[in-house]
């Protein structure tokens, strides 16, 4: 016989099983720890005879070694003869479940949901899914008085459903999801947000429809408007995923005004998580039906009085366009975006130039060329010189993505005419443009157009417009 410290499948049984009755509370939690070997000495059949309702009857303890022994009879399928025999586990996890110790129901919880899925589908329906004591516990884990408790059965609620089945899921968790999606706390109301799509997916098909439109729906409508604006984003990054399950008429009906609250929520995040999903909604109701009912709210938010707004849905465009696709987007949504150019807030013309880039880099070359490009240049000739000016910033952000020709025959040309400029900052912006714009070009034209240009412009009376353009001769190696 070895020592306590020596091999531990040889260390006696008989002790360990003294040191479970203990009074030494370390030596209780030393012997729960050890308990694999105490199952691996007896043999299974000893161990589902002897060990487990010995461990049944005397589950009254120290928190600390209830936590052990919840975590350890997780990792007993094995060592109670496999699946076949997996069931015989239930009971010690069931009385755990109850303990007054939330950490401690917790990890039974974990422990149960981790054994349930080693249950065939018949021990699950005789064994698992009639429990005296799991459904109640689970109905009292989700109205626990400590949130905590509540948040972590709404986070855990898809493997929940998916191992009791859809008797139970239909009779016992739908009224306990709807209870969660009306928490009193704001955590657990963002959990259970977080679900919707998921619990609603595997709801037993023969009757979803019924349990989303009359149980789900109703409590997915409040959190629509809920104060909390982590509930609402969490919510609007799964709810257009139910357009998928409820179908074209139900999700132009019911979801459709939803999704047009979400759009308008004072909340960028939520009014993201609408945008980022359109593609689903679109999938199902088709871009007529999208372009007539969510484009429009997204039309008049992109011309909001206030400037913020403006500036949200502008920073969504290249994701919207990508979703949409080029010819729907130049049929509604381009004038808007050249529309923001000529703004009165400088911080909207900034983001709308920005834009364009991003727009470029998403449909190409050529689409510029054809679509952007001459809009942004017939900007050069405009009365106002902040419009002109927009033309020049314009012009740096797009030569890159445009590529050496596009710039060299149709953007320089109008650079150098600008130079001419009665207003002083036009021309010294022309100076950092050529600046900008220079790399792109080719040295031919960097001699023959660009450096001629600058030379004049660093003799120019305004202060300002000689020191740029004396600084692009200098980075550009023109001197």
């Amino acid at each position: 016989m070895a020592g306590a410290d020596g091999d531990d499948s040889l260390y006696p049984i008989a002790v360990l099983i003294d040191e479970l009755r203990n009074e030494d509370v370390q030596l209780r939690l030393n012997s729960i720890k050890k308990l694999s070997t105490i199952a691996l000495a007896l043999g299974v059949e000893r161990t589902r005879t002897e060990l487990l309702p010995f461990l049944t009857d005397t589950i009254y303890d120290e928190d600390e070694v209830l936590l052990a022994l919840a975590e350890q009879l997780g990792n007993f399928t094995m060592l109670v003869g496999g699946p076949e025999y997996v069931h015989c586990l239930l009971p010690p996890l069931e009385s755990l479940a109850t303990v007054e110790e939330t950490v401690v129901r917790d990890k039974a919880v974990e422990s149960l949901r981790k054994i349930s899925q080693e249950h065939s589908p018949v021990d699950l329906e005789v064994h698992f899914e009639p429990l005296t004591l799991v459904m109640p516990t689970l109905r009292q884990a989700a109205e626990d008085k400590s949130w905590r408790v509540r948040y972590m059965v709404a986070d855990k609620f898809s493997e929940l459903q998916k191992a009791v089945g859809p008797e139970i899921t239909k009779n016992d968790l739908v009224p306990a999801f709807q209870n969660l999606l009306k928490d009193c706390e704001a955590e657990v109301r963002a959990a259970a947000a977080n679900k919707v799509k998921e619990f609603c997916e595997n709801l037993p098909e023969d009757n979803r429809e019924q349990i989303i439109m009359t149980h789900i729906l109703p409590c997915v409508k409040e959190l629509v408007s809920d104060t909390n604006q982590h509930v609402k984003s969490a919510l609007a990054s799964v709810i257009m995923g139910l357009s998928t399950i409820l179908g074209k008429d139900n999700t132009i009906e019911h979801l459709l005004p939803l999704f047009l609250a979400q759009l308008k929520d004072e909340c960028p995040e939520v009014r993201l998580n609408i945008i980022s999903n359109l593609d689903c909604v679109n999938e199902v109701i088709g871009i007529r039906q999208l372009s007539q009912s969510l484009l429009p709210a997204i039309v008049e938010l992109a011309e909001d009085a206030k400037w913020r707004v403006r500036l949200a849905i502008i920073e969504y465009m290249p994701l919207l366009a990508g979703q949409l696709g080029v010819e729907f987007f130049d049929e509604k949504l381009n004038t808007l975006c050249m529309a923001w150019l000529i703004d009165h807030v400088y911080a909207i013309r900034e983001a709308a130039t920005c834009n364009l880039m991003k727009l470029v880099e998403k449909f190409g070359a050529e689409w510029a060329q054809n679509t952007i490009v001459p809009k942004v240049l017939g900007m050069a000739n405009d009365p106002n010189y902040l419009h002109r000016m927009t033309t020049l910033f314009c012009i740096n952000a797009l030569s890159e993505a445009c590529g050496q020709e596009i710039t060299t025959k149709q953007m320089l040309p109008v650079v150098l005419k600008m130079s001419n400029d009665q207003v002083a900052n036009v021309r010294f912006n022309v100076a950092k443009s050529l600046q900008k714009i220079g790399p792109v070009l080719d040295s031919n034209a960097l001699q023959t157009e660009v450096k001629p240009v600058l030379e004049k412009l660093a003799t120019d009376t305004d202060m300002d417009v000689k020191y740029f353009a004396q600084e692009a001769i200098s980075v550009l190696a023109l001197a």
